[in-house]
């Protein structure tokens, strides 16, 4: 968790108004006692009214109320649609960074938005494919972190083979996940569905040259697509 997002959550831990063990916040957050430690006094030094000490508890004496978050009916179902939809559709990550920013937003909305699904009359019908929860980390993390991966594959037919791929991005199709890569062992663009990626291990970073990039690919792409 983020310094930014953690200190967030201990604000929110303290409007509570309850009195506070230093170890019940080290691990409602997971951290360490020093860590949050130094990340009361930060907030103390910023001019949070947190009264307490080492050893004893901690308790925020005057209450704090955040500015309220203007947001309609359907900008707050589609907010709760969008969160709803990530937690079912991506890895556990994905999921849990989903309902942290719901409680978030909650937090800040006005009054008669705070408590209330506005999407739960639209049904989500769709599953995450068996094995694609292990998958997509570390795909995600591949694409950030511009790393090269080595996958073992099995295509439709139920060949396996070991490729060493640059990944370009992630494609969701309703029904299945994508990795748009560039292929080292076929020296061009290949997609390979996530639920058939038996293994994928990241390996070093890499560059691009131009007739890799994505943008490259969708051009390919256009190039092959018959013109009216």
């Amino acid at each position: 968790m983020r310094r930014t997002d953690r200190l967030f959550e201990l604000i929110q831990l303290f409007r509570s108004g309850r009195l506070w063990r230093g170890q019940d916040l080290a691990d409602a957050l997971g951290v360490s006692l020093r860590t949050l430690y130094r990340d009361i006094d930060s907030l103390t030094a910023s001019g949070l009214p947190i009264e307490g000490e080492r050893g004893v508890g901690y308790i925020l004496r005057e209450p704090i109320f955040l500015p309220p978050m203007t947001m309609s009916h359907p900008e707050v179902e589609a907010l709760q649609l969008g969160m709803r939809m990530v937690s079912r559709l991506g890895d556990p990550d994905l999921a849990k960074a989903a309902q942290s920013l719901l409680v978030k937003i909650e937090a800040v909305l006005p009054s008669d938005r705070r408590d209330q699904d506005f999407s739960d009359h639209i049904a989500l019908t769709a599953a995450m494919p068996e094995g694609v929860h292990q998958t997509l980390p570390i795909l995600r993390q591949a694409l950030r972190e511009r790393r090269s991966l080595e996958l073992r594959y099995r295509n439709a037919e139920g060949d396996e083979s070991a490729r060493l791929v640059h990944p370009l991005s992630l494609e969701y199709w309703g029904q299945v996940w994508t990795l748009t890569s560039w292929c080292t062992l076929r020296d061009d663009f290949r997609v390979f569905r996530a639920d058939r990626i038996e293994q994928a291990i990241l390996r070093e970073c890499f560059q691009l040259r131009p007739k890799q990039s994505y943008e490259a690919y969708i051009q390919s792409l256009e190039e092959k697509t018959p013109q009216p």
